[in-house]
């Protein structure tokens, strides 16, 4: 990617902190159709004119312009400037919105009239990354937050609202030092006041800039006094008494070592509900939305019902027995009965896992993404960003977690109306040899991302070999130095900046072992490895072989498979061969990407998803020195594939290369998309309104929707 730096963008004014817009370089990548670096440049403007203040109206415009060209771009450029585009219209009218609805967010500062909570769950397996990284993530997320109190933060957001409101008419030494002198009760009272006034603006259909600067001047007036307010800038601060800048706090992370399958859906509980204590089983009464019961309730079943409706038809009780000619008498005789409510569900709501889909293009400026009403009247005002670290490994662990969850949720629904869940990853591989040409074996989802967005590739793939230096780095024992937070910088920028996701195929295996033992079920996210045992099946004899015949190396396979092609149509194709092991691969390699008859494996939205299987085939051939015995490679694209062993070798299968995840013995197994979990509520409606009952589920069921696993990136994929 081509070196960049924000120098071009804005010039700080030694006598003056107003920020007066140059040339900007996204416009000239636009111009020289360096499309690459737009987004980019984009994101570090808008993180620019979020944190910083007295940003003149100028720029603003001009960048409100720019990405209004962008709009005629494909995507993920019109996606990307629609976001800054909406964001950007709010903080023209009323500046500082977006700076307030984030440290609110982030922090979890309470506020009647922005309600919004964020917050970071950063997940660490301690059997793939070192104890040093551990040590050394957790030692800048507990140095930040002992400097970022509530207390703190509503100064940052009084002061900031302010100062971007008033300009050139702020005193800011004067309100820092007025700030840092109030008490907690006065700041509250002061902050509740600055939150209130931005965000009626900001809710307003028309906001107005000069009603909003009215609002703040009371407000200002009343903090700092009528003489000390009305000397604005004109009491000239030297260069050593003014206030150091207003800083943007990082958001609030909680830091776990992932030692249970359960434990994601527990802290996202817990995250809804911190005061109560629950007992976090399948059964969660306490978390019944409003009345709204398990999907059984959801489900009515309609009954004759011989009630008129009218109030005075009905038999009263012993409590209910009203005066003659009183006028609630008269008004019981007009009045119907409530009949039954009709709950209108949106459209997407056989899909619980609406979390992943991308916000609505209409969505109000500055709230999460993804928020809204999934169902009426309950608001999804929590955001998780679950940001993982580790390798593919740790990759096919959060792959189980998130299918476990959306099957749990078909069978609850407790989550999903209230929360929106963002994923992430950064790569912690283990260190490897500088010389090395090929990319880590364990990091072929990270290359992946790499290619598909390049600005992943230079912020998120690059740390990698920063954390482990950092990790070897020996601590400082002087207490006073502060801690340089950079992994913590990196980590806050991917996840405030990463909105734009990537899909991820889940495919479910099914494993054949014991016929008495039944089927179990599995689900992987990048890799399945075939490997076969050295011992026979228990069940059969061993077969005699001829004195002097060398013994085969491998088994014989049978195996099923649908072919991939552009078309979609059916294709199933059957062989039989001999090999040594098979490995089906779900991210496709650098060279197999984009290919003719297939597409990319990963993508925003795809119809069709397929599977890159190698296999290793075993060649027999003859010559006067006997049999000899050689392999080659082959290779294939399938959407699902049966494979059988047929000489009673046993197969061993290794899932998303971990080895906590092997199966042995395996006789026979079955590869294909995992499906979308399917709740009672759905099944009961389909069997309702299918009039021949289950005959005519069977195929409905063969075309549900795979279920994707979004990872967020900072622009998707660049084609």
């Amino acid at each position: 990617m081509q070196n960049w730096t924000f120098r071009g963008v804005c010039t700080l004014c030694s006598g003056s902190s107003v920020l007066r817009p140059q040339p900007c370089r996204a416009t000239r990548a636009e111009n020289e159709d360096l499309r690459h670096v737009i987004i980019p440049l984009l994101h570090t403007l808008m993180y620019v004119l979020t944190k910083a203040t007295g940003i003149t109206e100028e720029l603003y415009h001009k960048t409100y312009a720019f990405c209004t060209r962008l709009l005629t771009l494909p995507t993920p450029y019109c996606t990307v400037a629609l976001d800054c585009a909406i964001r950007l219209k709010t903080e023209i009218a009323v500046p500082g919105t977006l700076y307030q609805r984030m440290v609110l967010a982030e922090q979890n500062l309470m506020s009647d009239v922005y309600p919004y909570q964020e917050r970071v769950f950063l997940f660490v397996d301690p059997e793939l990354v070192s104890p040093s990284v551990c040590s050394a993530l957790l030692l800048e997320i507990e140095a930040a937050q002992e400097q970022q109190t509530p207390e703190a933060c509503m100064r940052h957001v009084v002061s900031h609202a302010l100062q971007a409101a008033l300009g050139e008419a702020c005193h800011p030494s004067a309100l820092h030092r007025k700030l840092q002198a109030s008490s907690r009760r006065v700041l509250e009272y002061y902050f509740h006041a600055v939150v209130t006034a931005v965000e009626q603006m900001a809710d307003e259909a028309n906001p107005s800039r000069a009603e909003h600067l009215e609002r703040l001047e009371e407000i200002y007036y009343s903090l700092l006094g009528p003489a000390v307010a009305a000397k604005g800038r004109c009491g000239s601060d030297t260069l050593q008494d003014r206030p150091p800048s207003i800083p943007l706090p990082s958001p609030y992370i909680t830091f776990h070592l992932w030692t249970d399958q359960e434990q994601l859906w527990k802290e996202l509980v817990l995250f809804l509900h911190p005061q109560s204590q629950l007992r976090l089983s399948a059964d969660l009464e306490a978390l019944d939305l409003q009345g709204l019961g398990p999907d059984r309730d959801l489900a009515r079943v309609s009954m004759l019902s011989t009630d008129s409706g009218i109030e005075r038809d009905l038999p009263l009780g012993a409590d209910e027995l009203l005066i003659p000619s009183s006028p609630e008498m008269e008004r019981a005789g007009l009045q119907r009965k409530g009949g039954i409510k009709k709950r209108v569900w949106p459209p997407d709501f056989s899909m619980p896992g609406s979390w992943d889909g991308p916000p609505g293009l209409h969505r109000r400026t500055g709230r999460p993404s993804g928020d809204g009403e999934l169902l009426p009247g309950v608001s999804r005002v929590h955001t998780a960003r679950v940001l993982v670290l580790g390798d593919d490994r740790m990759l096919g662990r959060l792959a189980q977690a998130y299918h476990k969850l959306r099957k749990r949720e078909t069978q609850k629904f407790c989550l999903t109306p209230r929360l929106s869940l963002q994923l992430y990853y950064i790569p912690v591989l283990a260190p490897q040899d500088p010389t090395a040409s090929r990319p880590p074996e364990l990091g072929e989802l990270a290359t992946f991302l790499g290619r598909a967005d390049p600005w992943y590739e230079s912020t998120v793939n690059t740390l990698c070999s920063a954390i482990h230096k950092l990790a070897e780095m020996p601590l400082c024992l002087d207490t006073t130095r502060t801690v340089d937070p950079f992994i913590l910088d990196v980590i806050t920028y991917y996840v405030r900046m990463g909105t734009q996701p990537i899909y991820f195929q889940i495919y479910t295996v099914k494993i054949f072992s014991d016929p008495s033992q039944g089927v179990t079920e599995d689900i992987f996210l990048t890799e399945l490895k075939v490997k076969i045992q050295d011992s026979k099946s228990p069940t059969e004899g061993a077969t005699p072989r001829r004195r002097g015949t060398p013994d085969s190396p491998g088994a014989e396979l049978s195996i099923c498979y649908q072919k991939a092609l552009l078309s979609h149509r059916p294709r199933e194709v059957t062989v039989s061969l001999r090999a040594t092991g098979l490995v089906l691969k779900a991210i496709p390699d650098s060279d197999a990407e984009g290919s003719a008859d297939c597409p990319p494996a990963a993508a925003p939205v795809v119809a069709h998803k397929c599977l890159n299987v190698s296999v290793t085939e075993v060649v027999k051939s003859s010559n006067l020195a006997g049999r000899s015995f050689s392999t080659v490679t082959n290779t294939f694209r399938t959407s699902s594939i049966q494979i059988q062993s047929q000489d009673q070798r046993l197969l061993m299968l290794l899932l998303d290369k971990d080895h906590r995840r092997t199966f042995r013995d395996v006789v026979r197994f079955e590869v294909g998309p995992c499906p979308e979990p399917c709740s009672r509520t759905q099944k009961s409606k389909m069997s309702w309104l299918s009039p021949h009952g289950q005959k005519e589920m069977e195929p409905a069921q063969s075309t549900s929707k795979p279920l994707l696993m979004p990872i967020n990136t900072f622009s998707g994929i660049i084609q």
